[in-house]
């Protein structure tokens, strides 16, 4: 992995080897650094902060070794990504500004997909991790992780009941809390739509009626106006001497029926001036009849604006136009029966809500039975592991209980609270030494107890979910003395299955490594920059003395890192 400006580090390669790696140093010399470039690698929030001062960007880049036809890879290629000689190229880029790149493969991808790879390549854990296991949330996340599918399945059929019991809850709550609401809202409907069945409006009507007013109200106009233009057209009986546009055209037409045969020109006008006779006495006629047909009754005149009126009562409540009208009592009519359907449909919700609260206290008690027996095992394996760290008394268990809630679920004949995950709250005991009660971890356990419990569960999860790499960030803080040892001891054992990265403070976890790299900071008087270096031999006891006594001269504390040193060989 090579770290370029971020933090305190200038330009560093760290060379991770299998087995055990331990990171050690002096404190503010960038040990954390090496902890969250590994982060950012997988994944990991970016934060412009992170950018060594004067620099435009953080980079760090990794050659992650991953098998062949491992999920991670296959992820990888659908992405894009190739593999270099069976390994993936990483690299992640945090600008000053606090944006971030992702390569993955030669390709470039969303952050989001290192976060993916990340679950099935490094196990990562500090002590906030310690912290985050003090809530019982994380218990039972811990404790279904481990179980695995025997609580996998039936979470996942429990998970489904609860969301559509949640639906179902919803909605009938729903309906129910707005009854008033609801009756108020069927009440105005059905008023409405008896107001518009009273007045019995037709599609079309009031246009139709617009135009009748306006005909019946200027009759005495249209009826002058069309007996002028028949007498214009047909002539006036009362005027025989008048002329009119028909006897015009019949004599235009004699005139040039009897030169026709002489050119073809002056016969088609000859013709065309037939068809304007032939119009002229048609539009006469319908003249004629328009003027006969036409009613100037005022009782007719009244009846018209009488209806306009009730359509126009109609159309200031519930549209622009009668079409508007009868699209509303369309769409009121099926909501009126939607509403009218809610004591109907109140009784279908409760009557589903009541099966699925029986189905999902069914799906409780089987995982809670399922939790119960994996409980068993893994606090045996837990309890073993505790053993090899010097805590060889110590007893954990499981307390895996439900609250009573007269609004939940039956489960084994009680009534309790549920959520999204069961009805189980799952708490972590610890009973140090034989005559202690168990109490939870969080009340019990010092901070050497818990960071040797945390390595416990951890130990034990890599024997049924294993990861290729672990990183542990200084977990072994508040251990010293044979329990050090032994947490040394034991990481060296897990190194023989898995890579192993140690952020360490004390010598007699680093004493077990196969590596140990160490993070040393200069001062040039203007820039702070750090490297990163494998030590061996002589160098090595010098950092370990260091670290035992505070001073790498020391001949007692080289004698004892000397010691330490042979121990761990002894045992590896």
């Amino acid at each position: 992995m090579r770290i370029r400006s971020l933090g305190v580090i200038d330009d560093a390669v760290v060379e991770l080897s299998p087995g055990f790696t331990a990171v050690t140093g002096e404190t503010g010399a960038g040990k954390t650094m090496v902890v969250t470039s590994l982060g950012l690698l997988l994944g990991g929030r970016a934060d412009a902060a992170l950018v060594r001062i004067g620099a435009r960007n953080a980079v760090v880049e990794g050659r992650i070794a991953v098998p062949e036809g491992a999920a991670a890879v296959v992820r990888a290629e659908e992405a894009g990504a190739e593999l270099d000689d069976g390994t993936l190229l990483v690299s992640r880029t945090v600008s000053a500004e606090g944006r971030s790149r992702a390569h993955l493969g030669g390709r470039s991808v969303p952050v989001g997909l290192l976060a993916e790879l990340a679950d099935d390549l490094v196990a990562v854990h500090g002590q906030t991790d310690q912290q985050g296991l003090l809530k019982l949330s994380r218990q039972r996340q811990a404790l279904d992780r481990y179980a695995g599918f025997a609580v996998a399945v039936p979470l996942g059929k429990y998970a489904e009941a609860y969301r559509r019991l949640r639906a179902v809850a919803t909605e009938l709550e729903q309906i129910t809390t707005r009854a008033r609401e609801r009756a108020q809202e069927a009440d105005l409907l059905r008023f409405g739509l008896e107001e518009i069945a009273a007045v019995e409006p037709r599609a079309g009507e009031d246009v139709e009626l617009a135009e009748e007013a306006e005909r019946l109200g200027h009759a005495e106009a249209l009826a002058s106006a069309a007996a002028v233009a028949h007498a214009a057209l047909a002539g006036n009986p009362e005027d025989p001497e008048g002329v009119d546009a028909g006897t015009l055209v019949v004599g235009a037409q004699r005139a040039l029926e009897a030169v026709r045969a002489h050119d073809p020109a002056l016969a088609a006008l000859c013709d065309r001036i037939g068809e304007i006779g032939i119009l002229v006495r048609d539009v006469a006629g319908e003249l004629a009849g328009y003027a006969d047909d036409l009613d100037a009754d005022p009782l007719r005149l009244a009846a018209v604006e009488e209806r306009r009126a009730a359509l126009t009562g109609l159309t200031r409540k519930y549209g622009e136009d009668v079409a508007s009208v009868l699209a509303w009592a369309e769409q009121g009519a099926a909501r009126l029966t939607e509403l009218d359907g809610d004591d109907e449909r109140i009784g279908e919700l409760t009557a589903e809500r009541d099966a699925l609260r029986g189905e999902l206290g069914a799906l409780a008690q089987e995982l809670t039975d399922a939790r119960t027996e994996a409980a068993e095992r893994f606090a045996a394996a837990v309890t073993a592991e505790l053993g090899s760290l010097a805590m060889p008394h110590a007893r954990v268990s499981f307390d895996i209980r439900q609250s009573e809630d007269p609004e939940g679920v039956e489960v084994g004949g009680r009534t309790v609270a549920y959520g999204p995950a069961g009805v189980d709250e799952v708490e972590l005991l610890l009973a140090p030494h034989p005559g202690a009660p168990p109490r939870p971890i969080a009340k019990g356990a010092s901070g050497g107890e818990l960071s040797r419990v945390m390595l416990a569960v951890e130990v034990v999860f890599a024997g049924t979910d294993p990861v290729p790499t672990y990183l542990f960030d200084e977990v072994d803080a508040g251990v010293g003395g044979k329990a050090a040892v032994e947490i040394g001891r034991r990481l060296a054992k897990l190194a023989k299955s898995a890579q192993v990265v140690v952020v360490t403070h004390l010598p007699q976890v680093a004493a077990f490594a196969d590596r140990q790299l160490l993070v040393e900071k200069t001062d040039d008087g203007s820039v702070t920059r750090s490297g990163v270096k494998v030590l061996e031999g002589e160098e090595r006891v010098r950092e370990l003395s260091r670290m035992l006594a505070g001073q790498e001269d020391s001949e007692t504390a080289r004698a004892h890192a000397e010691e330490l040193l042979e121990t761990a060989r002894a045992d590896v």
